[in-house]
């Protein structure tokens, strides 16, 4: 058995390339990499990568992390500018014996040191978006600017059992400089161990890595629980420990996959999506619905809703 599930439809084409390579017998980490990498490069998907949302200084700042489930190796990098496709770097990063997470100008200087392609990840709509949204916050001072915050997250099990996990972002819309979520944190944007499994998160971050929710549901999954049991418990207990706490909870969506290629979904709004495929299943994106009772299903997505999902994230942008 094999396969790999990651957060989002936008990871779609990715995992379609993965499941192939899978299939021809590639391993984990070659597999996950170019999955994360193809949504890295297209510029119409404003949370990751190339053409990735700013911060509140008009710069884009990325996060991303690469995890070994057979050595446990991690490989981390906060708020790096200018460098195109940072999965890559930080899977680089997660075979060094130490500095394994680097953050900013430090990260820059690896990646630079490392021969890692360099690139203005600023695109002319990713600016549109930016001004658009300075404007709107000017004249409505209760609208929120943190928006487009989705995180891709995957984890992937090849045909001989290793498994990897991976994460990349552009972390919050108008951020603070510098800031960095969950997303290349171990644990709580992604955790995986090729003897029991992997999660991986998307949300916001501050509020994941109040629970270090991935690993939660990996140790979950070592006791004895399945995947998809493991998001459930993991999810739901965190959403309503810190309401009980704070009064609120952010959004949290959890994927996560076995060592036997069984997956699981959690969360905790509507609309998320994701995308799994395995020996037995194509690549396939999951509408996360929830009934009158609150309990969560799993719809596949329409052809319809498929359509209007690429016809919205690719429609001109006008500047305000």
């Amino acid at each position: 058995m094999y396969g790999i599930i990651a957060t989002w439809r936008m990871a779609l084409e990715g995992i379609t390339k993965a499941d192939a390579m899978l299939k021809e017998g590639s391993n984990a980490k070659d597999a996950i990499e170019t999955a994360i990498r193809d949504v890295e490069d297209f510029e119409f998907y404003k949370s990751v990568g190339y053409g990735g949302l700013p911060n509140e200084e008009m710069e884009v700042e990325l996060d991303a992390a690469f995890m070994d489930g057979d050595t446990l190796d991690v490989g981390c990098v906060g708020a790096i500018k200018d460098f195109a496709n940072p999965v890559s770097i930080a899977r680089a990063l997660s075979k060094e014996p130490v500095n394994n997470f680097l953050v900013g100008a430090g990260a820059e200087k690896y990646a630079h040191r490392h021969g890692f392609e360099r690139k203005n990840m600023l695109t002319e709509r990713a600016k549109i978006h930016y001004h658009n949204r300075v404007k709107e916050t000017s004249i409505d001072s209760e609208l929120k600017p943190y928006s487009g915050h989705d995180t891709v997250g995957m984890v992937c099990v090849d045909a001989d059992a290793h498994m990897t996990s991976a994460t990349s972002t552009s972390g919050l819309f108008m951020k603070h400089a510098g800031r960095v979520g969950d997303s290349p944190v171990s644990g709580s944007g992604f955790y995986v161990d090729s003897k029991v499994g992997g999660a991986s998160a998307t949300g916001l971050g501050e509020d994941v890595m109040k629970g270090c929710v991935s690993y939660e549901i990996v140790r979950l999954m070592k006791e004895g629980k399945t995947p998809q049991k493991a998001c459930e418990i993991a999810v739901q207990s965190f959403d309503q420990e810190l309401k009980e706490r704070r009064g609120k909870a952010g959004d949290m969506s959890l994927i996560a996959m076995n060592n036997k290629g069984e997956w699981g979904c959690a969360t905790n709004i509507e609309g998320f999506s994701f995308v799994v495929a395995t020996r037995d299943l194509k690549p396939t994106v999951y509408l996360v619905k929830f009934d009158e009772n609150g309990k969560q299903y799993f719809e596949e997505a329409s052809q319809e809703w498929m359509d209007n999902y690429m016809k919205t994230r690719t429609a001109p942008l006008v500047r305000k």
